[in-house]
């Protein structure tokens, strides 16, 4: 056993998890992780309802979720029921079983999106600003973020992450872009004027760090870097950090096709959002900007 403690990660084998997972390892501490199939350090989400928190649990992080742009699933109800149970139902039974724990962790730290703030060209939104009722994206962080809720005197410090679009080679959208920009084929989407709050794969996973191991820290955090950018200065930094042109445009209406126009929102239309809160706290970045972070997941090596 970890003298660190354990940490029970919901849903820790996707993109972010696996980057937070080997982070936590290497910081010592002892990971499980909850996941619908079983296997070593691992437990399903059935066994966590039934036993309950492993002992000497000391942070739980829920990360759990069904892509929403997973481009084999057509945007049908039942997707759309799919996307929301597998963020809602996993972090309410995280949320239940810290409350059922004779011993609680310290800190519950959980995940949500920069989808509850509004789209908009010139408007800036922190931690602080309003939101998460206005579509149905925005509408699941706001029954996300309620998920988390537990009673003041449980004494248990809770965190929540909005995270922007998580850019790393080996998930998310670089691992979906990388072969078109490699090819010279690459380009902003749309206009390219829409802003894109994102963040590099290793600040995240650190940022998720920090707010376990921070003790005064509470509420929510945008999981963002803290250079604002548009898509258009995205493409051009991610075909210059491979020595590719960058000019072809994905039209909107191909994604609008592809993916229907609520869900292709997430990529033609965009935020400028602020990581005040984040900054504040005293987190330090390592990929703070575009073109640091574009040189690290444009390795052709990897």
């Amino acid at each position: 056993m970890s003298q660190l403690g354990t940490i029970v990660l919901g849903g820790g084998s996707g993109f972010i998890g696996t980057a937070l997972s080997n982070l936590l390892k290497s910081k010592g501490y002892n990971i499980v992780v909850v996941s619908r199939t079983p296997g070593p350090s691992r437990m399903t989400w059935s066994e966590l309802q039934s036993g309950g928190l492993p002992k000497g649990t000391t942070a739980v992080v829920s990360l759990a979720g069904q892509n929403v742009l997973d481009p084999t699933r057509g945007w049908s109800p039942g997707f759309k029921q799919n996307v929301w149970a597998s963020r809602v139902h996993t972090t309410k039974y995280l949320a239940d079983a810290i409350k059922e724990a004779d011993v609680k962790p310290k800190v519950f730290v959980s995940t949500s999106g920069v989808g509850f703030y509004p789209p908009s060209m010139t408007k800036e939104y922190d931690e602080s600003s309003e939101g998460g009722d206005f579509d149905f994206l925005s509408k699941l962080c706001t029954d996300w973020e309620n998920a988390t809720q537990l009673p003041a005197n449980l004494n248990v410090r809770t965190v929540i992450i909005r995270c922007g679009v998580v850019l790393g080679r080996n998930g998310g959208m670089i691992r979906q872009m990388f072969l078109p920009f490699y090819l010279g084929l690459g380009g902003p989407v749309g206009s390219g004027n829409q802003y894109l709050p994102w963040i590099h794969i290793h600040d995240v996973a650190s940022l998720y760090l920090h707010a376990i191991e921070t003790k005064d820290l509470t509420g929510v955090l945008n999981g963002v870097a803290p250079q604002l950018i548009t898509n258009k200065e995205f493409a051009k930094s991610f075909g210059r950090a491979l020595w590719r042109p960058s000019f072809i445009p994905l039209p909107t209406f191909v994604l609008n096709m592809m993916f229907s126009e609520e869900r292709a929102k997430i990529m033609t239309e965009g935020q400028k959002v602020i990581p005040k809160k984040v900054i504040k706290s005293g987190f330090n970045y390592a990929y703070p900007d575009i073109n640091s972070a574009a040189k690290e997941f444009a390795k052709l090596i990897y």
